[in-house]
């Protein structure tokens, strides 16, 4: 692998030591191992507010409250592949990443084409496959390939640390970590030989009118 390969790493939950950081660790242990280069932050204790539709970040490029999410803009934009992990509240994700997701992928204009994107959940019983089409939205709204894994990107725990007993779910993030670990090495021979799809300017439809 001669690139050296970044990955972004943005872990909801409130809990620094729960069962997403374990999932996490599991996907890190796969990139060091590649010699992929990531960085993990944690959000969930963070106090990031929602979007309020003021379009000033159309204007000026950034969002108008400069807080975490302007600080992940250059860091989502330097980085090859996105990992964004919660745990499941009410069948959804955390609600202190939701805002920073909405509000980091609107406000960037960057381009997102072919970034490699995965999302990990995780619950103590349901709602994990909800929370995890909610979160790959962000992904397939923005042209980026999802990594996928043997299973849905699911990983099972109440308290913390819970999770190091399923198993599956470890291996489940393992796999996900290789097979992302080879779509961004495929994107990357692809552009080098074949180049890039051809792309369209963007025809907005209004239903109403």
């Amino acid at each position: 692998m001669s690139k050296k390969f970044k990955v972004l790493m943005l872990n909801g939950s409130p809990r620094e030591n729960g069962n997403i950081a374990l999932a996490f660790k599991e996907m890190e242990q796969v990139f060091e191992e590649s010699g992929v280069e990531y960085e993990n932050i944690s959000l969930g204790r963070m106090d990031i507010r929602g979007c309020i539709a003021c379009e000033t970040c159309g204007k000026t490029g950034k969002c108008v409250f400069n807080d975490i999410v302007n600080e992940l803009a250059a860091k989502f934009e330097a980085a090859d592949g996105l990992v964004i992990g919660s745990p499941v509240y009410y069948g959804s994700a955390n609600g202190t990443l939701m805002s920073c997701l909405q509000r980091l992928f609107y406000s960037t204009s960057f381009s997102k084409r072919f970034k490699v994107g995965a999302s990990v959940v995780c619950a103590r019983r349901s709602g994990c496959t909800a929370t995890f089409d909610e979160l790959n939205k962000f992904f397939t709204l923005s042209n980026m390939p999802v990594a996928t894994s043997q299973y849905w990107n699911n990983i099972y725990g109440l308290g913390p640390g819970d999770a190091k007993d399923d198993a599956e779910g470890r291996q489940i993030m393992r796999v996900l970590a290789r097979n992302m670990v080879f779509l961004m090495e495929s994107i990357s021979l692809g552009k080098e030989t074949i180049g890039l799809p051809k792309t369209e300017e963007h025809a907005w439809t209004n239903f109403l009118g």
